[in-house]
């Protein structure tokens, strides 16, 4: 008894599973149908024209006929045609003959050149430069302590190089003075000049120097 239930009841499971199997085959099978049936509905055909504006050609333009002639209108007035007279042409104007007269030989000569203009006179220079003339800075020489007294006058010459005084020639021109003395006044002149005198350029001048010692 009991395996005949367990065999009926296996086989009552077989039939149920078949026989939803074959409801969900055919359930599947009308759902696929509807849908191609749907789709080839709604994509139907489509139709596309392409509309023309019709637009009406202008009117012709109007012909304008020209007046009809007047048939009435009078023929023109007849006008003799001018007359012309014919004068004989003038006789020829005799030539005219032109003499040419050569004119008269003027004595005309070619005036001399002008003479040159004279040469200008050589500026005469200074026969004796000074040192104010050519010095912008003269210094007093010092007066040395000798043992003397009187006065004493003396010349120098100075030679200048590139504005100073390289070089000095003395020549006393009053006596009296001791060879100390000279020799003391001398080199106070010399030192003057080559350290205190500036005078810009190349010059040679003169300068007089005078002491007077009480």
């Amino acid at each position: 008894m009991n395996f005949a239930q367990e065999k009926q009841g296996a086989s009552r499971f077989t039939g149920i599973g078949v026989v939803v199997l074959i409801h969900v085959l055919i359930i599947w099978a009308l759902a696929a149908g509807l849908h191609r049936e749907i789709a080839k509905k709604l994509a139907g055909p489509i139709d596309v024209k392409v509309i023309e504006e019709k637009v009406k050609p202008p009117p012709p333009p109007e012909k304008i006929l020209p007046p009809p002639p007047d048939l009435k209108a009078p023929p023109p007035p007849y006008v003799p045609p001018p007359e012309f007279q014919v004068t004989a042409p003038a006789p020829p104007a005799p030539p005219i003959q032109s003499t040419q007269t050569a004119p008269p030989q003027s004595d005309i000569r070619p005036a001399p050149p002008p003479a040159p203009a004279p040469a200008p006179a050589p500026v005469a220079k200074p026969s004796k430069i000074t040192a104010a003339m050519v010095c912008t800075k003269m210094g007093k020489p010092e007066m040395p302590s000798v043992n003397w007294s009187g006065e004493a006058l003396y010349k120098a010459v100075a030679t200048v190089k590139s504005g100073r005084v390289t070089s000095v020639e003395i020549t006393p021109l009053r006596g009296g003075v001791d060879r100390k003395a000279q020799r003391a006044l001398i080199n106070a002149i010399t030192s003057t000049l080559t350290e205190t005198y500036e005078c810009p350029g190349d010059h040679v001048f003169e300068q007089e120097f005078q002491f007077k010692i009480e």
